[in-house]
């Protein structure tokens, strides 16, 4: 089973091919606010260093969000005409619960902008907290590992390695099962955000 993940929805693109339980092929790097200009070429080379034909993927999984409105659409449009073209399998993943990559004890932050960060808490595969939108001065770290922007607490900015944490939460992927209603996780909608 061959799975292309794509994740645009942050400061990073990552873009990964998966075959079975081992990476065939993977891009990340920062790219903030340029996605949309190097995603296409970075997919080419991809698949061209996999040696594998775009139309050969059985799955495609994609970081849903929270993060940049726009980083977050870019993925999401791109499962959408590839799950139609092919067909094949769309899956979501919480942009924080990849990010936490299966670790125990861990809070993904994520800037949010206007002294707000997006947050969740993870053990393991469990969801210790929910993915929310918070006043920085309401998230307290404590003895957590914190992953993200960890600059913000005092602490070291640290995403890990994305490609890898696309193959070590696959078991937390969610399938899509009407890719015309895949929509973004933005947050800042939700009741959290206006505490």
């Amino acid at each position: 089973m061959l799975t292309l993940c794509i994740d645009t929805s942050y400061k990073y693109l990552t873009c990964v091919l998966i075959e079975d339980d081992h990476i065939l092929s993977s891009y990340s790097e920062e790219c903030f606010k340029r996605q949309s200009e190097e995603v296409f070429p970075i997919l080419n080379e991809v698949f061209e260093k996999a040696q594998v034909p775009k139309d050969s993927i059985d799955s495609i999984c994609i970081a849903e969000g929270p993060g940049s409105y726009t980083g977050v659409r870019i993925a999401m449009t791109i499962a959408k005409v590839i799950g139609e073209m092919l067909p094949c399998d769309v899956y979501t993943i919480s942009t924080l619960r990849l990010y936490a990559a299966g670790k125990n004890n861990c809070m993904v932050v994520m800037d949010a902008r206007a002294k707000r960060v997006y947050c969740g808490i993870y053990d393991g595969e469990d969801i210790i907290k929910d993915d929310c939108a918070l006043p920085i001065e309401e998230v307290d770290p404590g003895d957590h590992l914190l992953i993200g922007d960890g600059q913000l607490f005092g602490k070291e900015c640290d995403f890990g390695n994305i490609p890898e944490a696309f193959l070590k939460t696959k078991k937390m992927w969610k399938k899509v099962e009407k890719i015309a209603y895949l929509t973004p996780e933005y947050l800042k909608e939700s009741e959290s955000y206006y505490r």
